[in-house]
């Protein structure tokens, strides 16, 4: 036997860059969307030691060097415990698509050897792992809709924003999250001081603020909840929630810039870069609309896929519905 666990991708609804910190890394602002596009993570644990990655996609890692395999020896070490680890990524999310793929790998990795091992870590113990690995690893233990702070790792559950129809977008290329930062930093408006970088993520947060509360916002479940969704995606555009990627990105990779088009002009409410790309996604209020943009991108060589934003509930029922495999 094995435990198989679906992992989800997320998207960036807004990423506000602060300034450089002392440890190299950004200040950033996010909220963070779980939505049902999903690889699967097999673990099996036999006996002996080691870690072994298995993944048809060559551009995934099979060493130190997969966030999965850096997970799984932190959890062994943190339970003083061993074994002979092989761990089956099977990849549909993209690789350097900004869908957090390889973050998300990391904690199904987690929370199947935890299964399979039939020991669990504290609560605080898989945070902390999941910080050590990567800025967005925390999250996806947390799902549904998340505000990110610090960089990234520090992760707030928010109320659940409504489930929306959404259209991804994954053109064929690859972008580097290190070198999308690198090249914010060339950039004027990245010369910030600690005092104007704090103002700056001040107007995120009241950016946030004023979206969440203009709709009369309630939960997803609410009588009359699908006409407020639909207020809350224009809200989101009236009040300029935007990713601060875009400016770095879009300039240098032509074709994503135009995903984003092709996504407005076939009728999303709101779209947007996810991460550092190179996916960017709309939000529809109407499937039809959505699953019609979807084939139009297809059609002219951009690979989408119509999906739905997933909310925490869901997210957990979904991700642990294929534990159990022969």
């Amino acid at each position: 036997m094995s435990t198989s666990v679906r992992s989800f991708a997320k998207i960036n609804i807004g990423l506000r860059i602060g300034p450089a910190r002392e440890d190299g890394f950004h200040e950033l602002r996010t909220i963070y969307q779980t939505v049902a596009l999903a690889d699967v993570v097999r673990v099996d644990v036999g006996r002996g030691v080691g870690i072994e990655i298995v993944c048809k996609d060559r551009r995934v890692p099979d060493d130190e060097g997969n966030t999965c395999w850096r997970v799984a020896d932190k959890v062994l070490r943190s339970l003083k415990t061993r074994g002979k680890i092989r761990i089956t990524i099977e990849k549909k999310l993209p690789v350097q698509g900004g869908l957090g793929a390889a973050s998300s790998n990391a904690v199904a990795t987690m929370i199947a050897l935890e299964k399979e091992l039939k020991k669990a870590l504290p609560a605080e113990e898989r945070l902390r792992i999941a910080a050590e690995v990567g800025s967005d690893v925390p999250l996806f233990l947390i799902g549904g809709t998340v505000l990110g702070t610090g960089r990234g790792e520090q992760v707030f559950a928010m109320e659940d924003l409504p489930s929306w129809h959404c259209v991804i977008a994954t053109p064929e290329i690859g972008v580097s999250t290190p070198a999308a930062f690198a090249d914010w930093d060339k950039l004027p408006v990245a010369k910030l001081t600690p005092r104007n970088g704090q103002d700056k993520m001040s107007v995120f947060s009241r950016s946030v603020y004023e979206w969440l509360s203009g709709s009369n916002y309630s939960p997803t479940g609410v009588p009359g909840g699908w006409d407020r969704a639909e207020a809350l995606l224009l809200d989101l555009v009236r009040t300029g929630i935007e990713n601060d990627f875009e400016s770095v990105v879009f300039p240098k990779y032509p074709a994503i810039r135009e995903a984003k088009r092709a996504l407005e002009r076939s009728g999303a409410k709101f779209v947007s870069l996810s991460g550092s790309g190179s996916a960017v996604y709309g939000l529809f209020s109407d499937q039809e609309m959505a699953s019609k943009a979807a084939g139009k991108l297809s059609d002219n060589g951009v690979s989408a896929f119509a999906t739905m934003t997933l909310p925490r509930e869901r997210y957990w029922k979904e991700m642990m519905g294929a534990t159990k495999i022969g």
